[in-house]
């Protein structure tokens, strides 16, 4: 496997990019033990999992893992595989369950994972099974932050702040500031025939809007300025975390905030967004310039924290299929319209019936295709966007920005970083040689 990366498929010099990356069987192969084997992935909410012995299937790349709540209380996470002879102990997507029982044979597992019995132990094994050694493989660690709960299969990644960083936190953190949230139950799935990748490259694209979605503008259900706004942030964090999407200046935030506190009368469509931010609460979560990000953050390597509260797992499956996980949220203290429309967006913006996200799966499955062609996938793909025209501007706060218009830094970040995660052996090697956010001309 040390072959498939013996060269550069990204350019960081020239911000080209090779398609192999969206097709090749070996890359996605290494991609399942270099990222996902290592990074910390979200698993659920701890409100899905609220009391103990409910459970949550979700996967750590092509492995399903079991989250449950122990009796003692703990969310842990068990790879749903029996170590007997590798079924599956669970079937049922979520529920509540004393234990854990293999159909095949029948072995059975307390909820912390642990070999509770099976049939025959003294007349088949005469008793010479060590139980305490074929329980349920745990995740190497567990944690969660503001409620979202993350697991990894390595021991040695650092723990999950330092792997968050402010920019991965942050994108939590917008979803916190609006106030203690409740789970809308149901996970919409779908599957798309695209790489991974793609789908998570698309996040920080504000080229495609105006093209891609014209129709929505047609019909009049968002207009331009709000769909498409040309004011861009985009926030860069240390392991391939990114903020990319609208940000406004601090003048255009102060006047928003005088609009909204003077009343009824004209809107720009930043100002719902800024009235959820103009508190104090808000903004020593969010900090200064946090506050005036309103783009798509990025937990690396497949976590969408979307603008509306939900979040989207871009689950692999095979280099040429993706399958997309839409989980809702609502604040516990929102008004019965707030509600109402948090409900409506998460049925009719994103999603399998998403008006958006109709567009967007057409043009990632057709992406995809044109990175297998014998021919097509020899040709590169330009992510030069922007490159060398603009600079990162440091805050007080140390929390760093570039703002700009339209761009493809996210893209960049993503690609250098994919790269890094793929070159590195270890944990160790991964943290000595890793990009740190930039600064100065990016």
């Amino acid at each position: 496997m040390a072959a498939v990366m013996d060269r550069d498929y990204y350019d960081v010099e020239t911000g080209v990019l090779d398609r192999t990356i969206y097709a090749d069987e070996d890359i996605y192969r290494e991609e399942l033990a270099k990222i996902f084997g290592r990074a910390w992935n979200f698993m659920c909410h701890e409100s899905q999992v609220p009391e103990p012995g409910d459970f949550f299937l979700n996967w750590i790349g092509e492995d399903q893992v079991i989250v449950v709540r122990g009796r003692d209380r703990v969310i842990r996470v068990l790879l749903n595989t029996c170590p007997h002879r590798g079924n599956t102990v669970c079937r049922a997507e979520l529920g509540n369950t004393q234990r854990f029982l293999c159909s095949y044979h029948g072995w059975n597992f307390h909820l912390d994972g642990t070999l509770a019995g099976m049939p025959g132990e003294e007349v088949f094994y005469r008793g010479n099974l060590d139980k305490s050694a074929w329980g349920l493989k745990q995740a190497a660690q567990v944690d969660s932050y503001h409620g979202f709960v993350f697991a990894t299969l390595d021991p040695t990644a650092p723990p999950l702040p330092d792997y968050l960083g402010w920019v991965g936190r942050l994108g939590l953190d917008f979803m916190a500031s609006q106030g203690e949230l409740e789970f809308l139950d149901g996970v919409q799935k779908n599957r798309i025939r695209c790489n991974w990748k793609i789908a998570v490259d698309n996040l920080f694209d504000w080229y495609h809007v105006k093209v891609s979605h014209g129709s929505v503008l047609q019909v009049g259900l968002f207009d331009e300025a709000s769909l498409a706004p040309m004011e861009q942030m985009v926030l860069l964090g240390e392991f391939g975390h990114g903020i990319g999407g609208p940000g406004i200046s601090e003048e255009k935030f102060d006047e928003a905030v005088a609009r909204v506190r003077g009343g009824p009368g004209a809107r720009e469509w930043y100002d719902r967004t800024v009235r959820d931010r103009m508190q104090p609460e808000a903004t020593e979560l969010l900090g200064p310039v946090g506050r005036r990000s309103f783009g798509h953050p990025n937990i690396f390597p497949n976590l969408w924290v979307s603008t509306s509260p939900q979040v989207c797992l871009r689950i692999p499956r095979g280099p040429g299929e993706t399958e997309l996980w839409w989980f809702s949220f609502q604040p516990k203290e929102a008004s019965d319209n707030h509600k109402r429309r948090n409900v409506y967006m998460a049925n009719h913006w994103f999603g399998p019936g998403g008006i958006l996200e109709q567009d967007d799966s057409e043009n990632w499955s057709h992406a995809t295709r044109g990175a297998r062609g014998r021919f097509s996938r020899t040709l590169p793909s330009n992510l030069t966007m922007g490159k060398g025209a603009d600079r990162v501007a440091e805050d007080p706060s140390g929390q760093a920005r570039i703002e700009t218009v339209v761009n493809e830094h996210g893209q960049r970040w993503t690609y250098r970083s994919w790269q890094e995660w793929m070159r590195a052996e270890s944990w160790q090697e991964l943290m000595a040689n890793h990009s740190m956010p930039p600064t100065g001309t990016v």
